[in-house]
């Protein structure tokens, strides 16, 4: 099977990389020293803190090298290495390269970095930055695969759950150094105290379940995204697969068929 390399490995990128390893695809995916998710229990970045984690029956490990990524995917495992340049691709020699570090802009990513290169969310014009860009905003598009264009530019307020938006979001207070109080899978009320920064409260803004929180230690600015709590209470919901992620997880398993399909009609495959 053609090899892929994804560019960050939070729970949109996990979303994809979990369709697409399902479907027999070798996958490394790249990551920051210190993520920044979120959503760590969906997401193959908790290796990097963790080493190994297990979504949906599906492993991800941290390696530290690519003999070693060899290794984990010959174990029918996705490889999750710190590499924030995608330094591995050299040796690698991907077929395909995603793009899901969800930065909102292009910072390294061209059309001719691999035989079909796609990415995911705004900050890319399809044929221009890549072959295909995958629509991430909730709603009719989610999910589509763009030919032509760019994805819906980001608004800044998040999709609606269950009634609320901007609420839902667990935010900074200001800089300093994050910590936790609740943990993913808690039920919270509206101004219970979920974390600090340094020694400053942050509390919840609406009832529900902690769905998403950062690892502690992590050096956060002033507004800074630092979880997100659930208004549909559904527990189940913080250890799957969200709605989203599979929807763009489908997205790209298409473009990688596609752009596949393609290749070989141009005979270039």
């Amino acid at each position: 099977m053609e090899k892929i390399l994804i560019k960050g490995a939070g729970d949109l990128a996990s979303g994809i990389a979990w369709r697409l390893q399902r479907a027999g695809f070798p996958i490394i995916m790249t990551e920051i020293e210190k993520p920044l998710t979120v959503r760590l229990t969906v997401s193959y970045s908790n290796a990097v803190y963790e080493n190994e984690v297990n979504i949906e029956g599906i492993k991800g490990k941290l390696v530290n090298s690519y003999q070693e990524a060899q290794e984990v995917i010959a174990q029918d495992k996705i490889a999750v290495i710190v590499d924030e340049n995608a330094d591995i691709a050299k040796e690698y020699k991907p077929d395909i390269i995603i793009d899901a570090t969800m930065a909102k802009k292009n910072i390294n990513t061209k059309i001719d970095d691999a035989p079909i290169v796609i990415a995911v969310g705004p900050g890319f014009t399809a044929k221009k930055d890549c072959d295909y860009v995958i629509e991430t905003k909730r709603g009719h598009f989610l999910g589509k695969v763009i030919e032509e264009g760019s994805a819906i530019k980001n608004t800044g307020v998040p999709g609606n759950i269950g009634g609320y938006t901007v609420e839902r979001i667990i935010r900074a207070n200001g800089e300093g150094v994050f910590k936790s109080v609740a943990k993913i899978g808690d039920f919270v009320k509206k101004g219970d105290i979920v974390a600090y920064v340094d020694d400053r409260e942050v509390t919840a803004l609406i009832d529900g379940i902690v769905r998403g929180m950062l690892h502690d230690g992590i050096v956060v600015t002033d507004k800074m995204k630092c979880g997100d709590i659930d208004p549909r209470a559904e527990q189940s919901h913080c250890f799957s697969i969200s709605d989203k992620s599979r929807a763009i997880g489908g997205g790209a398993l298409e473009a990688v068929l596609y752009g596949l399909k393609n290749l070989r009609k141009q005979g270039k495959k």
